[in-house]
């Protein structure tokens, strides 16, 4: 399936770019005056092909939960039970995602591909168990590349899903307490950074705590030989195995499955920045298909978005997760496209246009 779906992978089409750029530049409006709105149509004009791009909707966010290993070496105060204790408030409907979900009208599926427990069946649960949470990155491969690779395409599985059932625009979630450590492990390889610039606070946790958690990152690098660059896909498979989450690899299949189907792929903060760096090594041209959707108060994510070439829609100093941060963009990413399709031209209107 992560061959089938890599093959199927498309750039941005330069000629739909260039028909998008010089359509915006006929509306009604002066040249440029909707900033990055201009930009993010033109984006997705790009990814689909088409000088118009599709309306995105609707959309459908996806909360991939997981647990780690790492957890046990004191990275975080709150304790790991806290994983399905959330899940449970996704099913009940009683997290900000959901708010946040229910106001922008997307649709909520939470994916399990590591939570250390059994979940029960529920109305929008979908099991990809790949193990009962990672091992301890710190200490040897969070994972095998066999189970990583697995856990991708659980992510290619469910944007496969969502997109058959109708969805025209897929929003990346996620849950899984201390999950942010492996996040910082994983920017710091993929975008060649020191552990202390991409490691941030998470949850809330004092300077001691901080400082743990940075040591711990440098461990994990210096446990799986982590200190040279990536040239090759498998390259990145392995790093992806070695530091990261099930929660990452299922997120950043996601994203490939979105690209793959030309879908596209509003991503959320940090977790959802490591994940894209792992998608964008796999496929470059899969981030043709994403947009930021908002840039965490987290510091790896800016580093992430930085190496990844991404501009951030939001910057509210977010920091929760879930899925958030991609549910507030939402919106702006529908209105820049509603632009494309509902503004008129100067001479469909009639209106003269400036003299040059």
């Amino acid at each position: 399936m992560l061959a089938e779906t890599l093959a199927a992978i498309r750039p941005a089409d330069p000629r739909a770019i260039a028909e998008a750029r010089a359509y915006q530049d006929r509306l009604t409006k002066p040249r440029g005056s909707l900033g990055a709105l201009e930009e993010i149509a033109v984006r997705l004009a790009g990814a689909a092909g088409a000088t118009q791009p599709p309306m995105p909707e609707p959309a459908a966010l996806a909360i991939f939960a997981a647990d780690h290993g790492v957890h046990a070496r004191g990275v975080t105060p709150w304790p790991q039970e806290v994983t399905v204790q959330m899940v449970a408030n996704f099913l009940s409907g009683g997290a900000v995602a959901n708010a946040f979900a229910a106001q922008a009208g997307v649709s909520v599926t939470v994916v399990d591909v590591g939570v250390a427990a059994d979940l029960p069946d529920a109305p929008n649960l979908v099991n990809r168990k790949i193990a009962y949470g990672t091992a301890d990155l710190s200490e040897g491969p969070a994972m095998s590349v066999d189970q990583a690779v697995r856990a991708l395409e659980a992510g290619i599985g469910v944007a496969r899903d969502l997109v058959a059932s109708g969805a025209r625009c897929l929003i990346t979630g996620d849950m899984g307490i201390a999950n942010t450590t492996a996040s910082a492990a994983l920017i710091a390889v993929f975008a060649g950074r020191d552990p202390a610039e991409v490691t941030g606070r998470g949850t809330g946790i004092d300077d001691e705590t901080f400082d743990r958690k940075v040591d711990i990152v440098r461990a994990a690098l210096r446990t799986n030989g982590l200190s040279g660059a990536l040239t090759a896909p498998s390259d990145a498979l392995r790093a992806l195995a070695a530091v990261g989450g099930f929660e990452h690899a299922a997120i950043a299949g996601f994203i490939l499955g979105g690209a793959a189907a030309r879908v596209p792929v509003i991503l959320d903060g940090v977790i959802a920045g490591a994940a894209a760096l792992v998608a964008a090594a796999l496929d470059p041209a899969a981030l043709d298909h994403c947009i930021a959707g908002h840039r965490s108060a987290e510091p790896g994510h800016a580093a992430a978005l930085a190496h990844l070439g991404l501009r951030p829609l939001v910057d509210l100093e977010l920091r929760l997760g879930e899925g958030t941060g991609g549910l507030l963009a939402y919106p702006v990413v529908c209105a820049a496209v509603r632009v494309m399709h509902d503004v008129a031209t100067f001479d469909s209107a009639g209106v003269t246009e400036k003299t040059v």
